[in-house]
């Protein structure tokens, strides 16, 4: 039985005990949400109405073992079920970060109020579990209907800054447009004193569930809301592009395109996020290098350029993240896979590149992505052969034995600062195509020159 399917089942069963009691007991969120639109339900969430916290609180001790996942909120759970049961309540904002609420059970709040307290329409809907009736206080359907996406009110919406990210997330992940009403309160709103996990939450929802990830950015910018946390890609608004080759626009236009581009490979890739990010951040070195020579836009050395911003950037979003240098990574190298795929290079050289990065797959997919993300879109099937066709003799290629550090003390010879720059010696042969024999034998030979030249 799937965990969805035990959620739903057990619902049920605390919705009759709940009736025998006077009360009534309603899907909330985004389980109705998605129900209507008839996409896979992957959390179930209950409210319960018309009973105190001590009646819920023994009924559910009779099911299973209770936790408290927030007794102050009225939110419980049983042992073995991932079904959050909740009491309605009521929210007050105290202070300006998205934790700094005053919350108040209220059994008997009603279902517009407890829905009041949602954030957009399609979100506010309730179904009675017993009856499937959906309650609908707020007009939730008719949006869902339009793919709107509406805030439900005023007052209760703009306590909580963290609903700028979710409205945008939400558009991009179910493909809404935004009130403009709406667009119009996100904008008088103030993000700074969110905390960076929030933010980040947001982030990588729009990022890893998104059918087009750009969107996201999109409604940032429509409820003029980059400057805090991504003012750098703010930055790339108006940054020209040689129309040869970028017809698409600026280079804030060719990233989103990037970006959504790079979605049809997340599920190509080890690690999704990575990738996305490095989509994100690969041209920020345009906005400083970018300039007019002779007539011709130009953005020489824009990769290392966009590394400083890049990592400004992922810093602010992601503390100290591991994925970091593997971001930077793809951004200072993600210009070179299109061109040894167009010029035809060899083999060592596609080795020395496919070596420089600790990703290559990603590598290959974020350039892949950089050439479609742009009008007119380059048809990639070429170099898409070229490039797995040339990792996968890179991949031959390492693992075939090699020169060791030890391989060289074996060879008599003896441990020396020079160590280091010898194995990486050795190891550009071997991206060479040379045999593990040869290329000991050239190491050998290039110590002896150089430790020969410093003697004398």
């Amino acid at each position: 039985m799937s965990e969805v399917k035990k959620d739903m089942e057990l619902a049920g069963r605390i919705a009759r005990l709940v009736q025998e009691q006077g009360g009534r007991a309603y899907l909330v969120g985004g389980c109705v949400r998605d129900g209507l639109l008839g996409r896979e339900i992957k959390d179930i969430d209950v409210e319960i109405h018309g009973l105190s916290p001590g009646q819920l609180e023994g009924l559910l001790d009779g099911l299973g073992v209770r936790r408290s996942v927030g007794e102050s909120f009225g939110i419980y759970m049983l042992d073995g079920y991932a079904l959050d049961i909740a009491m309605p309540r009521r929210e007050r904002a105290l202070g300006r970060g998205h934790r700094d609420f005053a919350v108040n059970v209220d059994p008997f709040i009603g279902v517009e109020g407890a829905a009041r307290r949602r954030d957009f329409t399609v979100n506010a809907m309730m179904q009675d579990v017993l009856t499937g009736q959906i309650l609908d206080p707020f007009g939730g359907q008719a949006d869902l209907e339009r793919g709107v996406l509406r805030h439900v009110d005023d007052a209760s919406f703009g306590e909580d800054p963290l609903r700028v990210l979710r409205g945008a997330q939400f558009a991009a992940r179910f493909g809404f447009s935004v009130a403009p009403e709406t667009v119009a309160l996100c904008r008088s709103m103030e993000l700074s004193a969110l905390s960076r996990e929030r933010v980040q939450g947001e982030l990588e929802k729009a990022l890893l569930k998104a059918p087009k990830p750009g969107t996201f950015f999109r409604v940032l910018r429509q409820m003029e809301q980059l400057d805090v946390w991504v003012g750098e890609l703010a930055a790339l608004i108006g940054v020209e592009q040689n129309p040869k080759y970028h017809a698409e626009g600026d280079v804030w236009e060719h990233t989103m395109m990037v970006l959504d581009a790079a979605a049809d490979y997340r599920d190509r890739v080890d690690d999704p996020l990575t990738l996305m990010l490095a989509a994100l951040t690969h041209d920020l070195g345009k906005a400083v290098s970018t300039q007019v020579v002779d007539g011709v836009i130009h953005a020489y050395g824009h990769e290392r350029a966009g590394l400083a911003p890049a990592h400004a950037l992922l810093h602010r979003l992601l503390g100290g993240s591991r994925r970091i240098p593997g971001v930077l990574e793809l951004v200072e190298h993600h210009m070179r896979p299109n061109v040894a795929a167009k010029e035809q290079v060899s083999v060592k050289s596609t080795n020395r590149m496919f070596d420089r990065c600790g990703d290559p797959v990603a590598l290959v997919y974020l350039a892949l992505a950089d050439a479609r993300g742009k009008l007119p879109a380059e048809d990639t099937a070429a170099a898409e052969e070229f490039l797995f066709d040339r990792l996968a003799q890179y991949n031959r290629c390492m693992a075939r034995p090699r020169v060791m550090g030890r391989d060289l003390l074996e060879a008599g010879l003896a441990p020396g600062s020079d160590f280091s720059a010898l194995i990486a010696y050795a190891r550009k042969l071997h991206l060479a195509g040379l045999d593990k024999e040869n290329a000991l034998k050239q190491t050998l030979s290039y110590a002896r020159k150089e430790r020969g030249k410093k003697e004398k």
